[in-house]
C-alpha cells in the first residue's frame, strides 16, 4: 500500500479522505488538531453528533486505513516516509514547510468559487508566487460568506475530486499536471 500524509480534515480534507480510502489501496496518515464547530456542518463533511471531536479521529473512525495524528504538522521530520503528502491545510506556514522539503507533495486549495491543485511537480522558479499571502488561517468559504446555508459554496468538493484522481494518477506513474486552477 502507498503510504499517503493529508494535513487537515476540514472543508478539503473532510472529503478527500473519504474517496481515498474506499479506493483500498492507500495508507493514509490524518493530521489535524482542531475540532468540530457547529458552523462547520454547512461546508464540512461531519455530522451533528461530531461537534466537539477532533476532525483526523472522526476521520480514523469512519474510514479504513486511516491513522489520525490529532495535532498540527510543524517540522520537516513529520513529512518523512510517505510516498505523497497532500497539504489541505488552511495556512500558508504548512505549505511553506511542505514546499522546500524534499518530498512528493500535492496542495489543494480552496477559497469561495476559486480554486487550485499546486504540485511538487511545478517549476521551483514560481513558488515564491504561490506563496505570497497574508498570515493566518482561512476559510475555504471565503470572505464574503455570510455563514448561511444558501451562500455556501462547493468548489472545496471538487478540488478535492479533483486530488484523489491527481493523487491516483501519480501513484499509477502516469502523467499529471503541476499546476490546475478552477473558477467557478
Amino acid at each position: 500500500m502507498k503510504k499517503i500524509l493529508v494535513i487537515g480534515a476540514g472543508g478539503i480534507g473532510s472529503y478527500l479522505i473519504p474517496i481515498l480510502s474506499r479506493a483500498g489501496i492507500y495508507k493514509i496518515q490524518v493530521n489535524d488538531d482542531d475540532i468540530v464547530e457547529s458552523k462547520n456542518l454547512l461546508y464540512q463533511n461531519f455530522k451533528e453528533e461530531d461537534i466537539g471531536e477532533n476532525k483526523a479521529l472522526i476521520m480514523e473512525n469512519q474510514y479504513t486505513n486511516v491513522d489520525s495524528r490529532p495535532y498540527k504538522v510543524l517540522t520537516e521530520k513529520q513529512l518523512k516516509g510517505f510516498d505523497l503528502v497532500i497539504c489541505c491545510a488552511d495556512n500558508l506556514d504548512v505549505r511553506r514547510l511542505l514546499y522546500r522539503s524534499e518530498t512528493e507533495w500535492l496542495d489543494l486549495r480552496s477559497q469561495g468559487r476559486n480554486a487550485v491543485l499546486i504540485s511538487s511537480e511545478i517549476d521551483k522558479q514560481k513558488m515564491d508566487t504561490v506563496l505570497v499571502g497574508p498570515e493566518g488561517s482561512f476559510s475555504c468559504q471565503g470572505d464574503s460568506w455570510t455563514g448561511k446555508a444558501k451562500d455556501v459554496h462547493y468548489t472545496h468538493i471538487a478540488v478535492a475530486g479533483m486530488g484523489a484522481q491527481w493523487t491516483q494518477r501519480k501513484m499509477n506513474q502516469e502523467e499529471v499536471k503541476d499546476f490546475i486552477i478552477i473558477n467557478i
